[in-house]
């Protein structure tokens, strides 16, 4: 075959010895090879039967394009491949085509059969690329074709070819716009996907179709917050661009009320809504005024896109952190909106194109909010090598970061700047320093006297600059600096630059009266040389002799005589048109209007300073981050970013209703299935999704962002979420009818069933990605251990007893098991293990040994200055709490320090996320002076460690305080035997298992204190082991009941291991390193 040959010579082996070697392979880029001849070996290795060959000659090919050649005249030999048995043939292929079928439409189109039959290729990448050129194929007549195609790709099995269908949307739109309803329909289909390889794509046609049309994300926003964070980093970026605008457009302007703040400071932040200490009376009309002013609620909505947003600012890309921040800037709380400094800070060490857009974003951002970025003040400052246009945008940002605390800092750089060669940087920083003088009037004259030593300064352009600055300072203040002005017209002889010379003219023009003997000879000399001067120059000296005509006339006349007969020939004609005009004006003629008897006033008039705003003041108007915002002009295709509604539209738009049979598919079924890992339970319990990964999300950007960035760090990251919390005072969404129809479900499925069969359909249903209200409800009738159950009927004996008696005297109620540890109780595992069976331990053995204190103790909830006069404390008993086994029992601590009674203590009502709820205490009704007393309240934190926030209140005084638990305080103990521990162990691998190594100090060696210190951080129970160096305990979740099951393996020598096994991976990853912290202390 000719084929052979012909391949052999085209791999360059064919030149004799001696003889240079040309390259003949086309992606080597030969000079001397002949394109036809090389064409010509291509097209034979095409035709041939050999895959092999053929897969050579597409290699070759897809080289030759990825170099940049031109390959459009092999399209014929290629196409003809498309049939092709070899997938990597037919792959190949199709990347070529997707390339030239837009330039080679004729020919395309005769294989168009060959591409609907690869749209039904049992290999989803060539059915996504069958899909890909048809789509590229730019011609009227095939539109129903790829409507069609479209459409039954948007319902293909894999996720990669509805991704390609949402590709090919936008494209079918800009070749028939006709086809808007049908397209918007598979949309609409394609929106409630729930697999993150779509989500960014059909955001994108979204945006490109039909970006007006907001009711289609209502029933699927919930599902694209959750699903965010896995989305690919463009997708992101679309994703967060279109929430932003749906955002403006669902929900209330979080700094609406932040003006009521603002009015009365000090009493704002002692949690005061009314000023109250005005008077006796004032007291009755700060509760009547208290109803009229409605205060802010953030929606659970809203919250959750700012919680879910919130660890992007952590990418590795710009483009995701830059589409964050402007979500944060147009959509956070203020007090929120902090946290984005941190990460465009980190952007400006990247590529000075980034650097570019981030700064002129920061430039925007740092006008409104200015105390966001001063503490990263020195990030700001100019190196030598920065290109001129990033040095003018740090500059634009220090000016507008100067305050009365830091202009110091900044003037001296500023001085440093000025010695720099960049003449155009130079003239920045001038009119930089003009503006810190305008903006902080204590530093006006030292920036004036700065300004005038630069006239001295070699270079002309600074001397220029620096004039222009001066002239405008001195307008604020004339008659302090006559001598300056004295100055300046020293340097009229000087300076050539005509802005300076101009703006030295005015000046002198202007306040003549403070100059009376040397504005008549700068007039003099001007007029010398008036034909030789600029436009700009000849208009002032007009002006100049208008003026001393007007308040001097008799040294001045004949000198604004001439210069107006100067004018009167000029070749402009706006010289010529003012020189007339001012003549008309200024000298009295027999025919004067009644406007020259008003010269002086028109002249004279006193002018109001300038003031010198940042270039960036209002382009906050522009979305940040867009190019629109970039250009400061309106781009094509740019949307505007809606304002805030008056009233906020109805929150149930965004609940979705769940199907009847994913409530009642078989669980057990379920659990068994493998499920993909980014499948999102796909054909189950679809629309409850966005309430499952609800309470768990904020735990993981927690971890995610304490892993990333630091023990420091996260500590930080961790108090502004409950500074969130507070403001918003919303945050997961969840929807209560759902929860309402699974509660009566379980409730009837508890009848049948038993306990055994109700605790391994709840570990189903928590294995697949069902609703976290679901697990709740489940939990609530089914989940209970035999040791909770025995538990549970002493303490709710024991209520109503502890109603009757003081509240001061619950202290002596309190069960033994809040004393720590005992090392017997602690040592004696076999005993433990034989007494197992025993109905004995549920009540005597196991709370003595499994609920130690909560190394936490006492914790300030509510300080008595801001309390005025009420101190609040409170700690986690560890005890099941009375109301409720699903709640967190906490001893509340009461103290009045003030010299008053404070009357009616008790809990207002609170705006809980879904999920969470407070079980109130007893309402107190009066706390005399100096009298302490302690009760008790429960919260139902679902399994998170989201704070609550809810207003304790007094008959005068609402304060807002907030819980947040540690992760160790949401379970309780479980005793089981070694054997089931290793069972349910078994059970619980993959990504159930955490496992981390750490180093144990040698005070921490001792069973007593490697004991002491895991339950004194986590409220888990100790479970029997039989070798020496290992620790076992169990415990359970309040709210779901899922096993937490900890496992500490201290070998002698090496490090120690530390393994967690829980259904809760958030969970399990907090407690790990809250464990490690407490062993390596």
């Amino acid at each position: 075959m000719s084929a052979a040959p012909a391949y052999s010579e085209d791999k360059g082996g064919s030149a004799g010895p001696g003889e240079p070697e040309y390259g003949h392979d086309p992606a080597s880029g030969g000079i001397f090879s002949s394109d036809y001849k090389r064409h010509d070996d291509l097209k034979e290795m095409l035709d041939t039967n050999k895959d092999s060959l053929k897969l050579e000659a597409m290699k070759r090919i897809v080289a030759m394009i990825a170099r940049g050649k031109n390959a459009s005249d092999l399209f014929p030999a290629v196409v003809k491949n498309v049939a092709c048995k070899n997938i990597e043939v037919k792959k190949l292929v199709y990347v070529y085509l997707v390339r030239y079928a837009e330039e080679q439409q004729d020919l395309a189109l005769l294989s168009i059969s060959t591409f609907q039959r690869g749209l039904k290729d049992p290999n989803q990448l060539i059915r996504a690329s069958a899909l890909r050129v048809l789509s590229s194929i730019r011609v009227p007549i095939i539109v129903p074709i790829m409507m069609l195609a479209i459409k039954e790709a948007a319902s293909d099995m894999s996720p990669y070819v509805r991704k390609t269908a949402a590709h090919a949307i936008p494209k079918l739109y800009s070749l028939d716009s006709d086809q808007k309803d049908q397209l918007i329909e598979v949309i609409e289909k394609l929106l409630a996907d729930k697999t993150t390889l779509v989500a960014g794509s059909v955001v994108m046609a979204f945006e490109e179709v039909c970006p007006e049309r907001i009711d289609l994300i209502h029933k699927n926003y919930r599902k694209l917050c959750n699903l965010l964070i896995d989305v690919e980093e463009w997708g992101q970026v679309v994703i967060i661009s279109m929430l932003t605008r749906y955002a403006r457009t669902q929900f209330l302007s979080p700094t609406q009320n932040e003006s009521l703040l603002e009015e009365n400071p000090e009493k704002a932040f002692y949690g005061s809504e009314e000023d109250e200490a005005k008077g006796p009376g004032s007291e009755e009309a700060a509760t009547a005024a208290l109803p009229a002013r409605k205060p802010y609620v953030m929606d659970p909505d809203h919250r959750l896109l700012l919680r879910n947003t919130k660890p992007l600012l952590q990418s590795r890309s710009a483009a995701v952190v830059m589409a964050v921040a402007q979500l944060y800037f147009h959509l956070a709380p203020k007090a929120e909106v902090g946290v984005i400094a941190k990460a465009l800070v980190r952007l400006l060490r990247s590529h000075s194109e980034v650097q570019y857009v981030v700064l002129q974003n920061v430039a925007t951002m740092s006008i409104k909010r200015r105390g966001m970025f001063e503490p990263y003040l020195k990030s700001f400052y100019i190196r030598s090598t920065d290109p001129t246009q990033i040095k003018i945008l740090k500059l634009e940002v220090l000016t507008n970061l100067a305050n009365e605390t830091n202009i110091p800092t900044v003037l001296r750089e500023f001085q440093t700047y000025i010695r720099s060669m960049d003449k155009d940087f130079v003239a920045a920083t001038i009119q930089a320093i003009g503006r810190c003088a305008t903006n902080i009037g204590r530093v006006r004259d030292t920036c004036l006297n700065g300004l005038v030593q630069l006239l001295s300064n070699r270079d002309e352009l600074v001397v220029a600059e620096s004039v222009v600055v001066i002239k405008k300072l001195l307008q604020m203040q004339p008659a302090q600096h006559g001598e300056i002005i004295k100055h300046l017209a020293k340097l009229t002889d000087n300076i050539q630059v005509p802005m300076a010379r101009a703006s030295i003219l005015w000046l002198i023009g202007e306040y003549c009266e403070h100059v009376p003997k040397i504005a008549p000879d700068v007039l003099r000399k001007m007029a010398k040389s008036f034909t030789a001067e600029e436009d700009i120059v000849k208009l002032q000296v007009i002006n100049l002799a208008a003026k001393l005509y007007l308040t001097n006339s008799k040294q001045t006349k004949l000198l604004t005589q001439y210069v107006l007969s100067l004018a009167k020939y000029d070749q402009n004609y706006d010289i010529r048109d003012r020189a007339r005009f001012t003549r008309q004006l200024i000298v009295p003629s027999e025919q004067g209007g009644a406007l020259s008897r008003h010269a002086k006033k028109l002249f004279l008039a006193p002018k109001p300073a300038p003031i010198l705003e940042s270039s960036f003041k209002d382009r906050d108007h522009f979305q940040l981050g867009s190019l629109s915002h970039l250009l400061n002009a309106k781009a094509t295709g740019y949307q505007e970013l809606p304002d805030w509604p008056e009233e906020a539209p109805d929150p149930s738009v965004r609940n979705v209703e769940v199907p009847e049979w994913t409530k009642c598919s078989n669980r057990e079924k379920r659990k068994e299935k493998e499920k993909p890992f980014y499948s999102d339970s796909e054909g189950e319990s679809g629309p409850t999704e966005s309430a499952d990964s609800e309470p768990e999300s904020e735990s993981e950007s927690e971890s995610k962002s304490s892993s990333g960035s630091g023990s420091g760090e996260s500590s930080s990251e961790s108090d502004n979420e409950d500074e969130d919390e507070e403001r918003g005072g919303g945050s997961e969404s969840e929807q209560s009818e759902e929860e309402g129809e699974k509660k009566k479900k379980t409730k009837k499925k508890k009848a049948s069933e038993g306990h055994r069969e109700g605790s391994s359909s709840e570990e189903g249903s928590d294995s697949s990605s069902s609703s976290e209200s679901e697990v709740t409800s489940e939990s609530e009738e089914e989940v209970e251990p035999a040791s909770w159950r025995k538990k549970t009927p002493p303490s709710s004996k024991s209520a109503p007893a502890a109603k009757e008696i003081s509240l001061l005297d619950l202290e002596d109620f309190t069960p033994p098991s809040v004393q720590p540890v005992s090392p017997p109780m602690v040592v004696s595992t076999s005993l433990a293990a034989d007494l197992e069976g025993l109905t004995l331990t549920d009540s005597s053995l196991v709370p003595s040994l499994l609920s130690p204190v909560s190394s936490i103790g006492r914790q300030e909830l509510l300080h008595r200055v801001a309390g005025e006069g009420l101190s609040v404390d409170y700690a986690f008993s560890r005890q099941p709490f009375s109301g409720d086994p699903h709640m967190v029992s906490l001893h509340i601590y009461f103290s009045n320090n003030s010299e008053t009674p404070i009357k009616g203590l008790h809990v207002g009502t609170p705006k809980l996320p879904a999920g969470i709820s407070i079980q109130e205490f007893p309402e107190i009704e009066s706390l005399a002076p100096g009298e302490s007393t302690t009760t008790v309240m429960g919260i139902n934190f679902c399994d998170s460690t989201q704070a609550a926030n809810f207003q304790l209140c007094t008959q005068t005084r609402q304060f807002y305080v907030s819980i947040q638990p540690p992760v160790g305080e949401l379970m309780a103990p479980v005793f089981m035997s070694e054997n089931e521990f290793k069972k349910e162990q078994g059970k619980l691998t993959g990504m159930n298992e955490i496992t981390e190594k750490l180093t144990l100090p040698d005070t921490c060696r001792s069973d007593h204190m490697v004991v002491q210190k895991v339950t004194a951080t986590a409220n888990l129970g100790r479970v029997p082991c039989g070798t020496s160096d290992e620790y076992r305990f169990a415990g359970r979740t309040l709210t779901s009941g899922s096993l937490v099951l900890l496992t500490l393996d201290a070998r002698a020598a090496g490090a120690a291991q530390l393994t967690v096994n829980s259904e809760k991976m958030v969970i399990g990853t907090m407690l790990v390193k809250d464990v490690i912290q407490a062993l390596t202390q």
